[in-house]
């Protein structure tokens, strides 16, 4: 239940353009310190997981592995996208509380 409510914030997100998408957009954004969440597909490759957890770790941005590609790209709308930055510290805030259990919403 919580994979399609933190699914349905992303979708939020991405109609107020408050996202980012793209390995090389996500790593600039994250570097003008611009992105508030990190969340990488389970099924990217693993070269891309530990390149954006260390960026994650120098800029102190959470990153979290979240769903697979096809399920993150429909919900922003786009195809064959494994990583999204959530520019939204408030939308960040409540995807992090529901994946760690405390779901604030509904």
């Amino acid at each position: 239940m919580s994979h399609k409510k933190i699914l349905g914030l992303i979708g939020l997100a991405a109609r107020a353009r408050k996202i980012c998408f793209g390995a090389d957009s996500v790593a600039l954004e994250m570097k003008k310190r611009k992105v508030f969440l990190v969340v990488i597909a389970t099924d990217a490759s693993d070269r891309t997981k530990e390149k954006f957890k260390k960026i994650g770790e120098e800029h102190n941005i959470p990153v979290m592995i979240e769903g697979e590609i096809e399920i993150l790209s429909k919900a922003i709308g786009k195809s064959n996208k494994a990583i999204i930055g959530i520019e939204d510290s408030n939308l960040a805030n409540e995807i992090q509380k529901i994946k760690n259990g405390g779901e604030l919403i509904g």
